[in-house]
């Protein structure tokens, strides 16, 4: 079981820590003089595109690549205060110290009663960071599963509690590693977005399922699990409870959807065989894909999940994992026909991506998990 305690740090933030039963109890008190909590972040509507575009000018001033020394993610130790209070934890969830989205009341607007295109309203809605382990050296796929499970189940309590806020509309759990994909902090960390909005991705997919359903009477997320298994030329793994594979138009060099084999709509709805699952499945991803360059290849992983009011009978819950690698030396940069038009070329074909990771699944065994537990020296 996992035992959830909640703390405060110096400017009002809330601190939430996640442990095994039987771990030790995390106390610690932030000493440290932070100023008041920024603020300022608003939603400004794009017409031509029908998005919001989410402005918070002060996020120029986070942390950005600091030394090992003083990393804020690390357990505090005496002389050395961090955004953990504690001196060690198993995972810890804490609001961003700057934040792009900030506040509980929900915000809306009624576009079709705005006499401008020109719309803006506050960003509402939460951002938090999930600390994976107090070992700064080591990264999500050198946790063993036992950790793992525990990052899974900050998840789906996060999720849920998110889910519950009057301003919130969706919860995006996702990771992001390596200096190449943008990370300015080293230690082993993911993120969740609370948005005010269903994100432009989201709604178009809901469009898509929606028309699908209406001309054949099926749900496109099924049939297209359904296919991908049996065409088999790009499936990376299969379990019990869940399949992965290279998208028939991956629009990455090396792309990799994880789906539930029982469709359900969030990570709240997975039953304990499916955590149990994802655990196993995950790990062996993120293992494969440090085999494809020789080293720690830099990604983005995220979790694609039903908004929290809309679409919950129709999409899919699944977890997007690609690198902006290309090869060995080589990165997939998205220049003007990717960034300004959307118009995706990738350079690998999917069925060749496919195969080399089932490849290294194949030659690599598991490697043993690193040590969990106790603060950094």
């Amino acid at each position: 079981m996992t035992r959830v305690a909640g703390g405060t740090l110096a400017d009002g933030r809330e601190i939430l820590y996640y442990d095994h039963d039987g771990a030790p109890e995390r106390a610690g008190v932030d000493t440290r003089p932070l100023g008041e909590r920024p603020s300022g972040s608003e939603l400004r509507y794009d017409p031509l595109l029908d998005v919001w575009v989410v402005v918070a000018a002060y996020r120029q001033d986070r942390t950005y690549f600091p030394d090992p020394a003083d990393c804020p993610l690390c357990p505090s130790r005496p002389g050395h205060p961090s955004e953990i209070p504690a001196t060690d934890y198993g995972v810890a969830v804490l609001e961003n110290r700057f934040p792009s989205l900030r506040g509980e009341k929900r915000s809306t607007v009624d576009l079709a009663e705005c006499s401008s295109p020109l719309v803006r309203r506050a960003g509402a809605g939460r951002c938090e960071v999930v600390c994976f382990s107090p070992d700064h050296d080591a990264s999500l796929v050198d946790l063993d599963e036992g950790q793992v499970a525990l990052v899974v189940d900050a998840w789906v309590d996060r999720t849920r509690r998110l889910g519950e806020l009057p301003s919130v509309e969706q919860v995006f759990c996702f990771e992001n590693r390596g200096a190449e994909i943008g990370v300015t902090l080293q230690h082993p960390h993911g993120q969740i977005y609370a948005y005010p909005f269903v994100t432009p991705r989201t709604e178009r997919m809901l469009s898509s399922v929606g028309a699908y359903g209406r001309r054949t009477g099926r749900n496109l997320f099924d049939d297209v699990l359904a296919a991908e298994r049996a065409d088999g030329s790009r499936v990376v793994l299969e379990s019990d409870t869940w399949t992965a594979f290279v998208p028939h138009a991956a629009r990455w060099p090396y792309e990799v959807h994880l789906y539930p084999r029982r469709r359900v709509p969030d990570l709240v709805a997975l039953d304990e065989g499916e955590r149990a699952g994802l655990v196993t499945a995950y790990r062996d991803l993120l293992r494969r894909f440090d085999g494809l360059f020789g080293g720690r290849t830099p990604y983005m992983s995220g979790w694609h999940q039903a908004p929290v009011r809309r679409g919950r009978e129709e999409l899919a819950l699944h977890l997007e994992l690609f690198t902006s690698r290309r090869s060995a030396d080589k990165m997939k940069f998205l220049a003007s026909s990717e960034s300004g038009m959307d118009a995706v070329t990738n350079d690998v074909l999917p069925e060749q991506a496919a195969a080399r990771l089932r490849d290294l699944g194949e030659r690599s065994a598991p490697p043993e998990g690193r040590a969990t537990g106790g603060a950094r020296p």
